[in-house]
């Protein structure tokens, strides 16, 4: 069974790696070949569970696909019809939920849309609740996300929820409720959250408490949740296999009470149905409190399969249980091998059994605990590494205490307090207290050690090969005692420790602009040293460019450091990813054009600012030393001359500053420029566009954005230049070499293309976009 279970979850996963999606009659036909193989020549069944795993994960990725939101309906206002499901995420300005659309329509004509979509409505008077049916005029996009190596895929994690649109709600015509049914479920959390919210307000961990009882995180401030990850202690937060399995050990022990108690009926029911049953009756009741998100559905799967053991009275060997677990899970959801958390909960587990069974000598239950915490530990690093590009390296000492005090101090109080939210709210709210204290106990123990130098690793995510090296080293070095040569298994994890994304070579310069939406962000890489040019835009408390995309692009290429950061003025859109991006990230030098507005030893950028780099010169054009020029005028108009080729970054300068500077036109002359004012009209004036003269232009703009840059006007002024575009490529990646010139630009979405993406492949564009013709990658225009 661990054979097929092992092939069948291959080929689940390996759809993660297509480009493009098989046709669905393809995956079917593989299905019935891959049977009626398996059932006639027993031998090939592995290859044959790979074949089905790989055509259940296709089917599934259809069905979740279907139907897509037609390009042209993109901006346009549709009226739609549908249930709220889930809970509402609210904050000062916004609510964002779920729907599950029941009819559309565009231009009074019915029409086609993804079932599921997610809308934010914002500064609205009425308030959505789950289960409530809405009529809304809503302007949708296909699933998108900033597209940079090393950032989060916002795309595929909307492919994984089922999602098959975003956008929002607009006020005109007016939303209007239509009535209330269905979601009971998701109305009794709503409620419950309410009034858990309201019986631990004040208190310095609602957020927390809240995650627990309900499995919404989003009260948690970013800081505690950045703390959390730090100590390795975030999976104590979440509904999941932990949590699932404690209440279910509640649950047992209830069992034997009630079996012992229900006198002549112990006849009728053995005892360990009687355990099991109450096990479940209280485990399913707390995994529905989270929704039964994925990770509560895998321990439920997982649970049943021991508990059945049990019941059945069949001696099951640890991996042929996990095994039918992970087969159950894959045929449940093909596409949950798609997810880290699948395989961070099932290493964890495999790393218990491992540990746990076939060994021979008695260990004490403080050696076993460490054991295991250790033994988790270096399962769980290659995959946390590989995922996310970091791993706690305190977080076996944090796990020590923490596992234990959340497991037997925090959860029972909470979970009383979540049950006496609504009847007996002054209750509650004693009860949340205590666990707050015990909280704030657990905070005095791991924020120190989350706040230690070396708390964290931090690794570019390694190919595939390293990551399976690692794997195999950790299941060597946990090995029972007899297994000869376990100290060489450290070797296997040297390719993790070593291996390092590419980097420039001597004379050479790498130019990256980041996908930052409508801002700007752009990377410039030498030999032994790096500059951040302007850091993105700041969207909230939760979110900006500096944490979401720069820190994650820097660490995915192995930059140990920051030489420079240049914030060319100070616009959100280009200096609000800055605070992020200097505490991950202490630059040795800043300038900006507004120092007295950013931060105390930032220097001025003052025209003729000269540095040079590995033989590569850098040199500030503009402005000029007396601060005259403000706002857009203002930006730091840099000029980097590598052997190979020139670069010009002229931030937001508009028609005046562009005036200023061709009166040094043979400065300006230059083979790659950054376009400035994301490719406004206001700027790319006719004698800047001759005085520059570039290979070509890249432009730096937010989809579909509601000015519709770069305008077509400053297209077509460009010409024959080349260029490629962030909001349809993602990131964009420039080498410019000792010899040769610059390379053409790669963009980040054709080198990490998957089918999940949601393309830029139409000549017309309703209402934004207007100029966009073909995918905007590396393209010429009328070359």
């Amino acid at each position: 069974m661990a054979v097929f279970a092992a092939a069948l979850l291959a080929g689940a996963a390996f759809i993660g790696w297509l480009e493009v999606l098989p046709p669905l009659g393809a995956a079917l036909a593989l299905a019935a070949i891959a049977l009626a193989i398996a059932w006639r020549w027993p031998r090939l069944r592995p290859l044959c569970a790979f074949a089905l795993g790989f055509a259940l994960a296709v089917a599934a990725a259809h069905e979740r696909r279907h139907p897509t939101l037609a390009l042209a309906l993109e901006g346009a206002d549709l009226r739609v019809e549908g249930r709220v499901v889930g809970l509402v995420e609210r904050d000062h300005r916004r609510q964002r939920f779920r729907v599950r659309i029941e009819r559309a329509s565009f231009g009074g004509e019915s029409i086609t849309v993804p079932e599921r979509i997610r809308l934010a409505w914002y500064y609205a008077d009425a308030r959505v609740a789950p289960g409530e049916r809405w009529r809304f005029t809503v302007r949708l996009k296909r699933p998108r996300g900033f597209q940079n190596p090393g950032g989060f895929d916002y795309a595929r994690w909307l492919f994984i929820e089922g999602l098959g649109a975003t956008g929002y709600v607009r006020d005109d015509p007016a939303p209007a409720r239509l009535g209330l049914s269905g979601q009971p479920l998701d109305r009794a959390r709503t409620e419950l959250r309410a009034a858990i919210r309201s019986a631990a307000d004040g208190l310095s961990h609602s957020g927390i408490l809240q995650a627990l009882t309900v499995g919404d995180r989003e009260q948690i401030p970013p800081e505690r949740w950045e703390t959390l990850i730090a100590t390795g202690t975030n999976h104590l937060i979440a509904i999941s296999g932990l949590h699932i399995g404690l209440a279910a050990l509640l649950g047992y022990g209830i069992g034997r009470v009630v079996w012992r108690s229900a006198g002549r009926w112990r006849e009728r029911l053995p005892e360990s149905i009687c355990q099991a049953l109450c096990a479940m009756l209280v485990a399913v009741p707390y995994a529905a409190l989270a929704g039964f998100a994925l990770p509560t559905q895998r321990a439920l799967i997982m649970l049943a399969a021991g508990l059945a053991a049990i019941v059945l009275r069949r001696r099951a060997r640890p991996v042929e249980g996990m095994a039918a677990a992970a087969i159950a899970v894959i045929l449940l959801d093909p596409l949950a091998p798609l997810t880290a958390g699948f395989w961070l909960s099932f290493g964890a587990v495999g790393a218990i059994l491992w540990l746990m069974c076939a060994r021979v000598g008695g260990a004490s239950k403080t050696q076993t605990w460490l054991r295991l915490q250790f033994g988790i530990a270096v399962v769980l690093a290659p995959l946390l590494i590989g995922f996310f590009g970091r791993n706690a390296m305190l977080g076996p000492v944090a796990n020590l205490i923490a596992v234990p005090w959340v497991s037997f101090v925090v959860v029972p109080p909470a979970l009383l307090g979540a049950v006496l939210a609504i009847p007996w709210p002054e209750a509650a709210t004693v009860v949340f207290t205590g666990a707050d204290w015990a909280l704030r106990v657990l905070w005095g123990v791991i924020e120190p050690l989350a706040n230690l130098p070396f708390a964290e690793w931090h690794r570019p995510p390694p190919p595939l090969w390293v990551l399976l090296l690692a794997g195999l080293g950790s299941a060597w070095l946990l090995a029972p005692r007899g297994l000869p040569g376990k100290p060489a298994a450290a070797v296997l994890f040297l390719p993790l420790i070593a291996w390092t994304p590419p980097k420039p070579q001597p004379g050479e310069l790498w130019l990256d602009v980041l996908d930052v939406g409508q801002a700007l962000a752009v990377v410039v890489r030498t030999e032994k040293h790096t500059l951040v040019y302007d850091t993105g835009d700041w969207y909230s408390d939760r979110f900006n460019a500096g944490d979401a995309m720069i820190v994650p692009f820097l660490r995915a290429s192995g930059v140990m450091r920051l030489d420079a950061m240049v914030v060319s003025h100070g616009d959100s859109d280009h200096a609000g990813g800055a605070p992020a991006l200097r505490q991950a990230y202490p630059p040795e030098a800043s300038w900006t054009s507004v120092p007295r507005e950013l931060w105390d030893s930032a220097r001025y950028c003052g025209r003729d600012v000269a540095w040079n780099w590995d033989g590569i010169g850098f040199r500030f054009l503009h402005p000029d030393r007396d601060g005259a020029w403000l706002g857009n005028d203002g930006s730091c108009v840099l000029r980097i001359d590598a052997p190979g080729g020139s670069v010009l970054l002229p931030g937001d300068v508009e028609a005046a500053a562009e005036g200023a500077l061709v009166e040094r036109a043979e400065e300006l002359d230059a083979d790659i420029l950054v376009a400035p004012h994301h490719g406004s009209a206001s700027s790319s004036t006719a004698a800047f566009v001759d005085a520059v003269t570039p290979d070509w232009v890249l432009y730096s703009a937010g989809y579909r954005n509601r000015w519709d840059f770069p305008d077509s006007s400053v297209l077509e002024r460009w010409r024959p230049a080349g260029f490629a575009r962030t909001d349809c490529g993602g990131g964009l990646h420039v080498k410019i070499g000792p010899e040769g010139g610059p390379s053409a630009p790669v963009a980040w979405r054709d080198r990490y293309r998957r089918f999940w993406h949601a393309g830029c492949d139409g000549t017309e564009k309703s209402g934004t976009m207007r100029g966009v013709v073909g995918p905007m990658t590396a393209s010429r225009v009328g070359g």
